[in-house]
């Protein structure tokens, strides 16, 4: 299936651009990597435990993620 977007449109990864720019900010320009493989474990870290576990967004009235599933109605916490 083709982008919805247009060539030149800068809405069109808008999110992606923000979200790649933010990672690189926090976790990678802090210090030098010595192999891919610290680099990919730093990531996957900064991703599934700080950022993904930790951000907050308006839609969820600025909880956490894990806050949000736990106020859930029939969730077990």
């Amino acid at each position: 299936m083709p982008s919805t977007g247009s060539i030149g449109d800068c809405c069109d990864n808008a999110v992606i651009e923000s979200s790649w720019s933010r990672t690189q900010v926090e976790p990678l320009d802090r210090r030098r990597w010595r192999t891919r493989l610290e680099l990919a474990n730093a990531i996957f870290e900064y991703l599934e435990i700080s950022h993904n576990r930790q951000r907050r967004h308006s839609a969820t009235g600025w909880l956490t993620p894990v806050e949000c599933e736990r106020r859930r109605p029939g969730t077990v916490a």
